[in-house]
């Protein structure tokens, strides 16, 4: 009994293990076990599985089976045939012919009111020391701005502050594109931009700039006052060339006495070496004992000009300071010291030479 009972209870102990996996069997399909996978082979099969055949198909349903996934082989069909080098040699030469001549297609822009280009010119002038935008656009209300000789009147306005000449109240807008100083020289400074002999020149000043600057005119070495500095060709060609006749001012120390025709003398004409020299206004500022400080106005540029006319007249020059370069005053700028002209005296300086 006790013997059978062991049998029995294994009998049902398998029995009822063979039950569920019936059961399990009957709800979805039973995957095979590892060691009951198998591969037909059919004609044409490689060791990696089988090509053709039964095979192929009972591959597919076995998971982990050799080439599980791959792509089923595409069929193959004609082909055009490669065309010959010369013939794709051709074609490129007869494109390029054909699109020589024609200009470079741009693409369309996709922001709104990329298809305009230029600045806005409220923008453009407050970059350039107006104020704000807002009081810039009211220098447009107030028909203050002219742009390429035409008032401008209405907002928006878009312009190329490179290319087109823009005005406010007359005088020419300074964009960022120039650059305009004054330098108060010191004497035993060499008006050059660099020396060779390493003395104190006019580059010592501007050696920090990332442009380079060029001096406008000259002062000789004990000659102090003011000098321009600009990367303005066309402004600096046309303040020293005598067509345009820019005055320049000057304070000199000379010993008296004077007589009082000497202002009439050096406005009718000085005869020195290389023809007359006249100027176009003098005045006695100072006058301490017999030491007399007088003022030079004049319009031509030649060299020593001021200190030869006194000479001349009879009255070296002990110091001379230019303190006007036609609208650019000295004012109370220090000796050494470089500024940056403003807006309104660049207009000036270009408005004296008709830019």
């Amino acid at each position: 009994m006790r013997s059978s009972g062991k049998s029995g209870g294994r009998g049902n102990y398998r029995g009822a293990g063979n039950d569920r996996d019936q059961k399990q069997g009957q709800g979805r399909p039973r995957k095979p076990r590892p060691e009951e996978r198998r591969y037909d082979v059919g004609p044409g099969a490689t060791k990696d599985g089988p090509k053709s055949g039964r095979g192929a198909s009972a591959r597919g349903g076995a998971k982990g089976g050799p080439q599980s996934g791959a792509k089923k082989p595409q069929q193959r069909g004609r082909t055009a045939p490669a065309r010959p080098r010369e013939y794709e040699a051709q074609i490129e030469e007869r494109n390029r012919e054909r699109y020589a001549g024609k200009k470079d297609v741009r693409l369309p822009k996709t922001f709104p009111g990329a298809e305009q280009e230029g600045e806005r010119l409220q923008k453009v002038l407050a970059r350039a020391g107006f104020g704000s935008r807002r009081a810039c656009e009211e220098l447009i209300d107030q028909a203050r701005v002219e742009v390429n000789g035409e008032i401008v009147t209405e907002q928006g306005k878009r312009v190329d502050p490179e290319k087109d000449e823009i005005k406010v109240d007359g005088l020419t807008v300074a964009t960022q594109r120039y650059q305009f100083f004054v330098l108060n020289k010191p004497a035993g400074v060499v008006s050059t931009m660099e020396d060779p002999e390493g003395r104190q020149c006019l580059g010592d000043y501007v050696t920090n700039r990332e442009t380079r600057l060029f001096h406008v005119g000259r002062l000789d070495t004990e000659t102090e006052g003011v000098i321009l500095l600009t990367n303005h060709g066309e402004l600096a060609h046309r303040l020293t060339h005598p067509k345009y006749g820019v005055k320049k001012t000057y304070l000199a120390a000379i010993v008296g006495p004077i007589p009082r025709d000497l202002g009439k003398r050096l406005k009718d004409g000085i005869q020195l070496e290389d023809g007359y020299a006249r100027a176009d206004h003098f005045r006695v500022v100072e006058q301490t004992g017999k030491n007399y400080l007088v003022e030079v106005t004049l319009h031509e540029g030649r060299k020593h000009i001021v200190r030869r006319m006194l000479a001349e007249a009879g009255f070296p020059v002990e110091k001379l300071v230019r303190t006007a370069f036609g609208p650019i005053t000295l004012g109370d700028q220090k000796s050494g010291w470089l500024r940056r002209l403003s807006n309104t005296e660049v207009g000036m300086l270009m408005k004296e030479v008709d830019l």
